[in-house]
């Protein structure tokens, strides 16, 4: 059972395949505008979380770690929105977010995922939902989850009644 606090709650999950089923109930609670922080060192599931929204969120193709284009743009099945996949593990000084546009993806009407989203704190709304991601074992992982703003704290609130309901 996930621990709880107002504006946050920490699951761990114990295999590739729950994170991403964890990625993907959350993908289910998303919207246009929506911005998903996601900070971890490497291994720790960040893409395999992000493969489990776009999963959620029905989008189309294979999500794998744009880290050498920066970012994926992943169209929707059908109606919803686009799957915007940023990666800014390459990214050494906050100036170098500003010439990939980033701001347009976050403020435009998609989803927009973050890695290394720690990289890009200045520009960063102060609305979100940040997932810290770690290591706990071989496949464990710890996953920690903090709400900024009205939205947010009720994507989480929802977030943690399905994976309760849901037994994960």
């Amino acid at each position: 059972m996930p621990a709880r606090t107002e504006r946050s709650f920490d699951i761990i999950t114990h295999s590739p395949e729950q994170t991403f089923a964890v990625g993907k109930t959350l993908g289910s609670l998303l919207r246009p505008g929506d911005i998903i922080c996601l900070q971890g060192e490497l291994g720790s599931g960040k893409t395999c979380l992000t493969q489990g929204i776009g999963a959620g969120m029905h989008v189309q193709g294979t999500i794998n770690s744009p880290t050498f284009v920066f970012v994926n743009e992943h169209a929707p099945a059908n109606d919803g929105p686009y799957l915007y996949h940023v990666d800014l593990y390459r990214i050494s000084d906050c100036s170098e977010v500003y010439s990939l546009g980033l701001e347009d993806y976050m403020y435009g009407d998609g989803v927009t995922v973050i890695e290394w989203a720690e990289r890009a704190l200045e520009i960063l709304p102060p609305y979100r939902l940040w997932v810290l991601l770690k290591h706990m074992g071989y496949t464990e992982r710890l996953l920690v989850f903090e709400a900024s703003g009205p939205r947010y704290l009720e994507i989480l609130q929802a977030l943690e009644r399905l994976l309760a309901s849901e037994g994960i």
